[in-house]
């Protein structure tokens, strides 16, 4: 499937583009071709792990000074100003994962061929998107990070996927359940930290998103808050208990309540932050876009305003 797709995509952009093809080998190779790109446009053929291996390498760059762009949709010579994202090369999107959260986010079709026909269409308009996004530590995230149960079924799910299992929304709901029964459900381990406010502890697990949809239950979006946006801050949504009551009751709202953030007793949501603290008493799983980056026992969460441009 994958060469099938490279092909279609070397067919339909040859001549609008000059294209290099490169394959990843390895765990962070792409971050390593992202960084060593000099081209004007990168484009991803891969899931949601792929695509944050390549913003961390374009991020990276030292030949992009800090500034301020402007928001919103512009052509490629109207960003404006030394923004934030000048200098660095566009990235376009060709969905090739099992959930594809930024892709759908960013408006792109789930189907590789139906992408590229949109990719091609874009480029040709001279538009792209500005975007802002989350910095966790020292790493950079697209849509969500998370610490707790969330990430520990994301590492399990690694692993599974290591052994040969195909990534399917049946295999994430199952390693959920299972994890839910493996968790530490006595012992809150997690602090929320922000400036001006009082510390909230005794936290289970904390999700961060730059955008909603945080992820899909099959085709349908999970909004842990309303009318998503990239350009709008960090939200967090936290749980005090882990029960399974608590989980099914925060997770049915996040499927079909879309007028205000899951709220109940044992949710806490913060809207809209631009910087927080998250400690834990004990080293804990860390996640960023679905992808797991070991155990943590403090990350300071920013966000990056108009940090990068998509083809969208």
């Amino acid at each position: 499937m994958t060469d099938t797709v490279i092909d279609l995509a070397v067919r339909s952009l040859t001549g609008l583009v000059d294209l290099e093809v490169e394959r990843t080998k390895y765990r962070g190779h792409a971050r390593e071709l992202a960084a060593a790109a000099r081209g004007e446009l990168i484009i991803v053929l891969g899931g949601d792990g792929s695509i944050n291996e390549v913003v961390n390498g374009v991020m990276g760059r030292d030949d992009a000074g800090p500034g301020d762009a402007g928001p919103g949709d512009a052509g490629p010579g109207d960003a404006g100003g030394d923004g934030s994202d000048a200098g660095r090369p566009l990235i376009a999107v060709i969905p090739g994962g099992g959930a594809n959260v930024l892709a759908r986010a960013l408006g792109l079709p789930v189907d590789a061929a139906a992408a590229i026909r949109r990719v091609r269409e874009v480029i040709v308009a001279g538009r792209y998107r500005t975007i802002g996004l989350g910095l966790a530590a020292d790493r950079y995230f697209t849509f969500s990070a998370g610490l707790g149960m969330d990430a520990e079924t994301v590492r399990e799910v690694e692993r599974l996927r290591a052994a040969g299992r195909r990534e399917s929304t049946p295999l994430f709901l199952r390693t959920m359940m299972r994890q839910y029964y493996r968790t530490d459900r006595r012992r809150p381990a997690l602090t929320l930290e922000r400036d001006g406010q009082p510390p909230i502890s005794d936290l289970f697990l904390t999700i961060i998103t730059n955008r909603s949809p945080w992820t899909y239950f099959r085709d349908r979006p999970l909004l842990p808050v309303p009318n998503p946006d990239f350009n709008s801050g960090l939200d967090l949504l936290a749980l005090r208990r882990i029960r399974l009551t608590t989980i099914f009751n925060a997770v049915g709202q996040m499927l079909y309540i879309r007028s205000r953030p899951p709220r109940g007793r044992d949710m806490l949501s913060v809207l809209g932050s631009e910087s927080l603290i998250v400690r834990s008493a004990r080293p804990i799983a860390f996640q960023v876009d679905g992808e797991y980056l070991g155990e943590t026992e403090a990350v300071k969460f920013q966000f990056v305003p108009h940090a990068l441009r998509f083809v969208a």
